[in-house]
């Protein structure tokens, strides 16, 4: 069944209701067919962003029926003109904050466990020597990429300018902080990969 821009747009409104989105002109928002959001997500658009959310994605933000303990509800930030988040097709997001400035793109069944935060931009500069401006500025932005059928566990940090390969795993508490080749399990603080197949 093809999706018409009325199936969408009714699609969006109900979400818009649902879960108190602002309905604005200046944004793209896409939302495939039979995706859906469990309990309330934290959703904020800016001016010249764009939201894809592919077909029979699940945004799930119920702590009650996760079997993991959920520290909050999934967050969609799009904050800067110009940013944009991808979510591929039969993907499934628990509890994570995915941040963009820039771009960041999840890929088709991939499984991102609770507590996982992703973001393409640090926030700061480190301002050296110059510290006291620190306050004063906005950080790097580097866009981020998880290739197609993906699993992140619990609890995984994911920075700025990282590609994780098609099929890779990253291990519960890691923190991604370089590129991790395709069918790899990788894992630690900073992550190292454990093994490629």
């Amino acid at each position: 069944m093809s999706i018409t821009i009325s199936m969408i747009r009714r699609k969006l409104i109900n979400t818009i209701v649902q879960y108190r989105l602002v309905a604005r002109k200046d944004v793209s928002v896409t939302l495939g067919e039979a995706m859906r959001f469990v309990e309330k997500p934290i959703i904020k658009l800016v001016k010249g962003t764009r939201l894809h959310i592919g077909k029979n994605v699940i945004i799930n933000s119920d702590r009650i029926g996760y079997h993991l303990n959920m520290h909050a509800p999934c967050k969609l930030l799009l904050d800067r003109a110009g940013g944009e988040i991808f979510i591929g097709d039969n993907s499934r997001i628990h509890g994570t904050c995915i941040h963009a400035y820039s771009k960041i793109t999840i890929g088709k069944n991939c499984l991102i466990a609770a507590n996982t935060q992703i973001m393409d931009g640090n926030g700061h500069d480190l301002s050296f020597p110059d510290v006291s401006n620190r306050i004063n500025t906005h950080g790097t932005v580097k866009p981020v990429s998880i290739a197609d059928n993906v699993w992140i566990g619990t609890n995984v940090v994911i920075l700025p300018g990282v590609n994780i390969g098609e099929g890779s795993i990253i291990s519960a508490n890691s923190v991604v902080h370089k590129d991790i080749p395709a069918m790899s399990i990788a894992g630690g603080n900073p992550a190292v990969v454990i093994k490629q197949y």
